[in-house]
């Protein structure tokens, strides 16, 4: 078990939605003090007062961070170690959710991650642990293991997330840096990510959607506080390089690719 009593998290898109949730639910469970990071300065300004309503002064900070950039993402690890003198869990949370624009989701949701799971394996949670290991978890999205015709380019991006994951998620990395590495793929899940009119490439695209919100619409979605409940228990227990879905207000299971061998007889048949 990782025991996140008096760790430090970074959590980025941390000032609203599920990034918000994780920030409470790690304070609740006794974490020493969280990095708010985010690109929105009001929401975060409106997080910071929560959480010292609840929790009191000192447990959280806010820097303004564009996850895209990676300067702008090492600065939030480096005032992180500064201000709390360690940093021990990565949550690659920020995410777009709009193929309208899709250069800036391409940004924000690969390369930021990207930025996180580098600057974070390889030198700060690395070197500033508390303990014998540290932990990422990446937001991927059911989208990352089943098609989503409505929206291809976020269902490629949060694929990619579950490509990282696996990759730096190897025996390999752990034994170098002791980081583990996660991720969560939630369904359907009330956040602002999705209170967007018109985000799909093309108008056609959203008769998908339709379809797919006929057997599994709105009223399936699950609170984001539920998800943050269920990603620190992935924080404490769920082993490297593993992926884990949440949906529909029911507990976190694992998804496991199938093995490749398994289908080699899966051949063309010519007729």
């Amino acid at each position: 078990m990782f025991d996140v009593c008096d760790k430090v998290a970074l959590i980025t898109g941390g000032a609203s939605g599920l990034g918000l949730s994780y920030a409470k639910e790690l304070l609740r469970n006794g974490i020493k003090a969280v990095t708010i990071s985010d690109i929105d300065d009001k929401a975060a300004e409106v997080a910071l007062a929560e959480i010292e309503n609840e929790f009191g002064h000192g447990k959280a900070i806010f820097i303004k961070t564009d996850v895209s950039s990676k300067s702008d993402f090492e600065a939030a690890f480096i005032r992180t170690v500064e201000v709390f003198k360690n940093v021990d869990i990565l949550i690659n949370n920020a995410g777009i959710y709009n193929d309208l624009q899709w250069e800036k989701e391409v940004d924000v949701n690969i390369r930021g991650t990207i930025n996180g799971i580098i600057l974070g394996l390889e030198l700060y949670l690395k070197k500033y642990k508390q303990g014998d290991e540290a932990v990422i978890l990446n937001t991927s999205s059911i989208a990352g293991i089943r098609p989503g015709p409505w929206m291809p380019i976020y269902g490629a991006t949060k694929f990619a997330i579950v490509g990282m994951t696996l990759s730096w998620g190897d025996e390999f990395h752990f034994q170098r840096t002791k980081v583990r590495v996660l991720a969560i793929c939630p369904g359907g899940t009330h956040t602002s990510l999705f209170r967007v009119e018109q985000c799909a490439l093309h108008p056609d695209y959203m008769e998908a959607q339709k379809m797919a919100n006929e057997k599994s619409g709105p009223a399936n979605r699950q609170s984001s506080d539920f998800v943050a409940v269920e990603g620190v228990k992935l924080l404490k227990y769920a082993h490297n390089g593993s992926l884990w879905v949440v949906e529909s207000g029911k507990p976190a299971y694992e998804y496991v690719f199938p093995v490749r061998d398994s289908f080699k007889n899966n051949v063309v048949k010519e007729v």
